[in-house]
Order: C-alpha cells, then sequence, then structure tokens
C-alpha cells in the first residue's frame, strides 16, 4: 500500500494541471467587500453575481474549450484555481465515467432467496416481515420459486415450519426422509432440475426447545451428540436432491463430519456452505417468528437456555472469525457465510482476504424488517436504500447474498437495464 501511495505522489509531480475550475461566465460582475484596514484580508474578498466574468478562472477555460460556461449563483465567491494535478472528482463527472470505473457489480445471480414453507395449502403473512409469507407446500412455493427464477433469482434456501406435534428435545424429524424439509426439496429439484437448492443443517427448527442442538438437563448444549444427527440430517438433505447443504449450527466440528458423511454416502458432488461466523445477534427475532424456533423457557427441573450464546459467536469478536474460517476451510467447507450481513461488514472483508473460497453473506430478517419499516414511514426510498446496502456487501467481499429482498432486487436491477 505504501509503494503504491508513494507511486500515486510520483504520478501527480509529473502531471501537468490541464483543467481549470469553473465558476461564472462572461455576464458575471464582481463586487468588493468592505475590508477594514487593521483586519487580514479574505480569501473571498470578492462575490460573484451574474453580471460580469472572473477572468482569471472562467476565460480561460471558455478560451481552451471554446463554449461557454454555465453561469454560478449570485454570490459565488470568485477564487485561483486551486493548483492541483490529482482531483478525484474527474473519474466521477458523468454516468459513463462512473460506470467504466465501477468496482462492484450486482447481478440477480449473486442472490439466493430464502422461502419458508408450511405443509398446508394457503399462504400466511408473516407480520413481523412485511411481503413475506409461510408459502403452501406445492402451491405458493412454486409460484414464488417460478417469479424468482423470472427476475434471474436461480437459487433458493428451505426453511421448514414444523408442526409442534413433531418437535421433540432431540429433533429426530430433521432427518425424515418424509418430512417437509426433504419433499420441498424433492419437489423444487423434480420441477426445477436446474434449480440450485440450498438447505439449512440445525435441530431448532425441529426441537421442542428452541435451539440448534440437544439440550441437557441442566442447559448445557451438547456438541457430539448434536453433530451426529446433523450428519443424518445432511444426508437426508442430500439424498432428497439438495445442492448444498447448510450447517447453521456452530456446534465445533460439524463441518468435517458432514463431509465425511456425506462423501460415504456418495454426495461427493454435494456442496457445504458452512455458516462460518454465525453471530449471536439480535437481528434474527423477526425470522424465529416465521418457524417459531426461538428458544422456550426451563423450569425448576430443566434449564433451557434463553439465548444461543454458548455455540453462536459474541458481536464483540472479530479474530474469533477468523479462527472459525480457518477450522471450517481445513474441514472441507466449499462456501463460508457470514451471518448478519449489514452490521457485520468488516467480518466479510476479514474473511475475504484470509480465504480463497466463496464467501456468503445473510442480509437477514431483522435486517429487512428495518428496511420495510422505514421505507413504510416514508423516511426513505426503498429501491434505492436496499440496492445500496446489498451493493455495499458485495463491496465488503461477498459473492453471494441471502436476501429476502432477492426478487424484488432483482425486477429492480432489471428496470435500470
Amino acid at each position: 500500500m505504501a509503494a503504491h501511495m508513494m507511486s500515486a505522489r510520483n504520478i501527480a509531480k509529473s502531471t501537468p494541471d490541464s483543467v481549470s475550475w469553473r465558476h461564472s461566465t462572461a455576464s458575471t460582475q464582481v463586487h468588493q467587500r468592505t475590508v477594514a484596514p487593521s483586519s487580514k484580508r479574505s480569501t473571498f474578498a470578492t462575490v460573484a453575481s451574474s453580471k460580469q466574468p472572473n477572468t482569471s478562472a472562467v476565460a480561460a477555460e471558455e478560451v481552451s474549450t471554446g463554449r461557454p460556461i454555465p453561469a454560478a449563483p449570485e454570490g459565488t465567491p470568485v477564487v485561483e484555481p486551486q493548483k492541483l494535478r490529482s482531483r478525484p472528482r474527474r473519474n466521477r463527472r458523468s454516468q459513463t465515467v462512473r460506470s467504466a470505473f465501477s468496482e462492484t457489480f450486482l447481478t440477480p445471480s449473486n442472490f439466493i432467496l430464502p422461502v419458508f414453507v408450511h405443509d398446508g395449502e394457503d399462504d400466511i403473512p408473516i407480520g413481523a416481515m412485511p411481503g413475506v409469507s409461510r408459502l403452501g407446500y406445492k402451491h405458493g412455493l412454486l409460484k414464488n420459486v417460478a417469479e424468482a427464477r423470472a427476475a434471474g433469482v436461480n437459487s433458493v434456501v428451505v426453511f421448514p415450519k414444523t408442526p409442534d406435534h413433531l418437535k421433540t428435545m432431540t429433533g429426530e424429524e430433521a432427518f425424515n426422509p418424509d418430512g417437509l424439509a426433504q419433499r420441498t426439496i424433492s419437489l423444487l429439484k423434480d420441477t426445477y432440475p436446474d434449480l440450485e437448492v440450498y438447505t439449512d443443517v440445525a435441530l431448532d427448527p425441529y426441537s421442542c426447545d428452541g435451539h440448534d442442538g440437544i439440550v441437557r438437563d441442566d442447559g448445557v448444549i451438547m456438541n457430539d451428540e448434536t453433530v451426529h444427527y446433523l450428519c443424518k440430517q445432511a444426508v437426508s438433505q442430500a439424498r432428497a436432491g439438495a445442492d448444498v447443504v447448510s450447517p447453521s449450527d456452530m456446534m465445533d466440528g460439524r463441518v468435517g463430519a458432514i463431509r465425511d458423511a456425506l462423501d460415504s454416502e456418495g454426495f461427493s458432488n454435494v456442496s457445504i456452505m458452512s455458516y462460518t461466523a454465525k453471530y449471536a445477534s439480535a437481528f434474527y427475532g423477526p425470522f424465529r417468528e416465521a418457524l417459531d424456533s426461538a428458544p422456550v423457557e426451563g423450569t425448576a427441573q430443566r434449564i433451557i437456555p434463553p439465548n444461543k450464546k454458548t455455540y453462536q459467536q459474541d458481536p464483540a469478536n472479530y479474530r474469533e472469525a477468523i479462527r472459525e474460517a480457518a477450522l471450517d476451510e481445513l474441514e472441507g467447507a466449499d462456501i463460508m457465510m457470514v451471518k448478519p450481513a449489514g452490521a457485520y461488514l468488516d467480518i466479510i472483508r476479514a474473511l475475504r482476504d484470509n480465504s480463497t473460497l466463496p464467501i456468503s453473506a445473510y442480509q437477514v430478517s431483522g435486517e429487512y424488517s428495518m428496511l420495510k419499516a422505514a421505507a413504510a414511514a416514508g423516511m426513505l426510498d426503498e429501491k434505492d436504500a436496499v440496492l445500496e446496502s446489498l451493493l455495499s456487501i458485495r463491496r465488503a467481499g461477498a459473492d453471494i447474498i441471502l436476501s429476502y429482498y432477492a426478487v424484488e432486487a432483482a425486477k429492480w436491477m432489471q428496470d435500470e437495464c
């Protein structure tokens, strides 16, 4: 970086200054301000109105270009042009120039659409997430995926809403071959063979305790026992047709164990997108309403932790994400995720700079709902704010983005083409 900056300085010294500052036209009049004899003369001692030219700047530019210079507003100060060889604004002067030098691009192929599905006919709106619903299996689901594909979004991640009567303390429904998740994966792959189907590997949608792992009576989340079931879950999803399994549980060692389990069952071509840096964030609230998967209250006989802080990462920590990334890469992850995205752009960049693997980021439910609420209140332009937020996630280093705005954003981008 230092060498680059030194090179830039040397170039600046050797480049002639051929740009003049634009102020006013030939019809600009100059007024002198009254300056007290004892006071120091101000740099802005002259002020332009719209009647007489600034001969030092405007006339020189008019002579050099042969074109009249637009008038400046009355009251604009008349100053000598700064002697600047490097003016960054030259590279921003028009849309053509800005497009030519743009460093970050956002396309529908960068998006993964999260879909909530339930074992029913009708779509059920999610109150905390305007515009998002639990989609009816076979009907609303296929309609929404068809809409996404038409907009250029050909990747989805499936989140099933498990009925309460199927939830248990150990979450065996997670690897039921006839479970909702498995049937949804098969339906999507049968209907759209080229659709890229991602899954969620964790026990919380299937647990009556609401945790990603098995909870011991003293409140400890059991790591290795949970990983055993996660392997069975991942294999069942692969058997149903999943292209990418995505462990979101944050148990130690689960990526390597899942990789071994997949390979041993003949699914060496199924990828793993690891939730590498998943933080214990306050932005997950609407999601837990969507799946009814929040931790439940414990009892005197059985402690249920009220949060997931013993396995999800501390929002205060940066280096911890680097450690998790190194482990996931060694264990065989194909993609590494940061979740949430917006408040953790530094973590996205850290993983990007420390790994050659593709990086994904999840613009989570709380981020989505905040943007929706602000737009509904007229506080910001929804389209511009959403596209800026997604572009920022890409600029930070994410190759793919999970977002509930995926289809809307893709359509907005199509409109701009």
